[in-house]
């Protein structure tokens, strides 16, 4: 193997890039817990969509669910769709006898 293709000489270390960010994110977890990431996912979201618009995620939806549709195809929709309705149905079907 060349040094060109082993990652570990790449980055001069004992660990790849991918193993770092991993102990960087794990630590990240340890010591804000999984809100501060839900909290930064949020206000990412609002900067994007103040300087891009909701257009840009109304594109982007769309590009992964053609995406989703060229590798899958029509009946995972349908598939996805009809498991989802089950599982409203099923849903309201229990909300109804509890109330009871």
């Amino acid at each position: 193997m060349t040094a060109a293709k082993n990652p570990r000489d790449q980055r001069g270390g004992d660990m790849t890039v991918r193993e770092a960010g991993k102990r960087g994110g794990d630590a990240v977890r340890a010591k804000y817990g999984p809100q501060f990431y839900e909290e930064i996912g949020r206000k990412g979201g609002t900067s994007t969509k103040a300087r891009h618009g909701p257009e840009f995620f109304e594109n982007i939806g769309q590009k992964g669910g053609n995406a989703v549709k060229d590798k899958y195809g029509q009946t995972f929709y349908e598939k996805i769709g009809h498991k989802g309705g089950q599982k409203v149905k099923r849903l309201i079907e229990e909300a109804k006898r509890s109330s009871r």
